[in-house]
């Protein structure tokens, strides 16, 4: 349960950060809704769902080996410190919710599988936290059981997500540009957190 607990923390964290989604989420949201919103995240989740299998079947023959889990449990720290204090970087820039700086498809889903699949940082982000979560897991629990306790860091996303679009359609006047720089700072410290979390873990947990 704590597992559990903590991967949907992780996954909020995720999700959370000002980006492209959230921003498409944010303009769609105000122009015509909830659920044009809502069904552009679920886009976004997929494609996280989507690189979550690739990454699996990937590594899954390999993360037993020390040198390689030790090594992912350290890539995975420095993509979580990095994310994380890209996001904090958030709180000191000029964030135009209104505008898409990205082209995308008027189908909401489609555009927001689109935006996540071609993101550089969506496989690197899945590289190094999926593979150093998974290199973690007790040995006694079988892959699939693996498997299935870290698409739980996609619930977070998809409870993110929700959660914002709600707002955008009852209570627009809680979404603005301060509010999502706060949600940055917090997100980025969490994320930071789970990052020195993992180097941590890399260093003191046997290999």
């Amino acid at each position: 349960m704590l597992d559990i607990i903590q991967n949907i923390v992780l996954g909020i964290s995720l999700a959370a950060p000002v980006g492209p989604v959230n921003v498409e989420v944010i303009r769609r949201g105000l122009k015509r809704g909830f659920f044009p919103a809502f069904i552009l995240s679920l886009g976004a989740a997929s494609a996280d769902a989507t690189y979550l299998l690739l990454v699996y079947f990937g590594l899954s023959n390999f993360i037993n080996v020390p040198v390689v889990r030790a090594a992912i449990w350290v890539f995975g720290a420095v993509v979580l410190i990095y994310l994380g204090w890209q996001s904090i970087k958030e709180y000191f820039k000029k964030i135009d919710l209104r505008q898409s700086k990205v082209k995308t498809s008027r189908n909401s889903f489609v555009a927001g599988y689109s935006i996540t699949i071609s993101n550089p940082m969506t496989i690197i982000w899945w590289l190094g936290v999926f593979g150093a979560i998974l290199s973690s897991t007790d040995q006694t629990v079988t892959r699939p059981t693996a498997l299935f306790n870290n698409f739980v860091i996609i619930i977070g996303v998809v409870l993110w997500f929700f959660v914002l679009s709600i707002l955008l359609h009852w209570g627009k006047k809680f979404v603005n540009e301060k509010t999502m720089r706060y949600i940055s700072v917090i997100a980025g410290l969490v994320l930071i957190g789970f990052g020195l979390y993992f180097g941590y873990s890399a260093i003191v947990m046997p290999t």
